[in-house]
């Protein structure tokens, strides 16, 4: 009887192993392939209103933004249309002053910039940038006989001539670490900069080139200098960690680019 009962004890005891190992193994395998885990998943689109893509934008900015009657038009506004149909969305474009763009982004309320913004190491403490879509020049313009000849005479020694920028854009960046805040004058629009140098608040307006040649043409007296003053990159900012925004917006701009899609768009305002 004891022997018995040994062995019944025994067998027991292997039945209960092998119970414990089956759950340890489904254990693991749940593990594998729980579709919740954070390696399985996908990076999932979304954007500030399902079904759209909204685009914050200073729309006295031609030719890459400005109003043809109620509508927003322009380089920036038609790629971006064309970004928002490769990622199957509806545009919205808001207008608003430059310097609230990319606080626009950071809080939400919109999901990119497009605005003819360069991608600095200041924004982009705040903000990711895509690749670039173009790029641009950053002008002077003077009254038809101004002493400024060149850009090389506002670095004179002694110079103090006073620069007419719009606020927040690498113009008002740049000639503030140039010529100091005591030199520079921000306004909100490059309308009001302008009409600023006409009124002679200001001796020269430095702003991206395309915008300069249509206040120049709109504006008799004044002119263009032949020498620029900066070079650089336009690029779409969104906000930091929306990374499956960024690849989408990325990759749009990488096909549009390379089916001259974008290159049309700019010829077409571009001459």
């Amino acid at each position: 009887m004891k022997k018995i009962l040994a062995l019944m004890l025994a067998m027991m005891m292997i039945v209960c192993c092998f119970a414990a190992c089956a759950d340890d193994n489904k254990g693991t395998a749940n593990e594998t392939t729980d579709p919740s885990d954070a390696e399985n998943k996908e990076e999932v689109l979304t954007t500030v209103v399902e079904g759209k893509l909204t685009m914050a934008t200073n729309a006295y900015f031609p030719p890459y933004e400005y109003y043809e009657g109620d509508k927003i038009i322009g380089i920036d506004a038609e790629i971006a249309e064309k970004v928002a149909e490769k990622l199957g969305l509806e545009l919205e474009i808001k207008d608003m002053a430059f310097e609230s763009i990319i606080t626009a982004v950071t809080e939400g309320s919109v999901d990119m910039g497009l605005a003819g913004m360069t991608v600095t190491d200041e924004r982009l403490e705040s903000v990711d940038f895509s690749i670039s879509y173009a790029s641009g020049v950053q002008s002077i313009i003077v009254k038809d006989g101004s002493a400024i000849k060149s850009v090389d005479d506002l670095y004179a020694e002694g110079a103090n001539y006073k620069v007419g920028v719009q606020l927040g854009t690498t113009g008002d960046i740049y000639c503030v670490d140039d010529f100091g805040a005591d030199r520079v004058t921000q306004y909100t629009t490059g309308n009001e900069a302008v009409s600023a140098l006409i009124g002679g608040a200001v001796d020269c307006v430095i702003i991206d080139n395309e915008p300069a040649k249509a206040f120049v043409a709109a504006n008799e007296g004044l002119v263009i200098l032949d020498t620029s003053y900066a070079d650089e990159d336009y690029a779409a900012c969104i906000a930091k960690e929306n990374d499956a925004l960024l690849k989408a917006i990325n990759e749009a701009i990488y096909d549009l680019t390379e089916d001259g899609t974008i290159e049309a768009i700019i010829a077409k305002y571009i001459k």
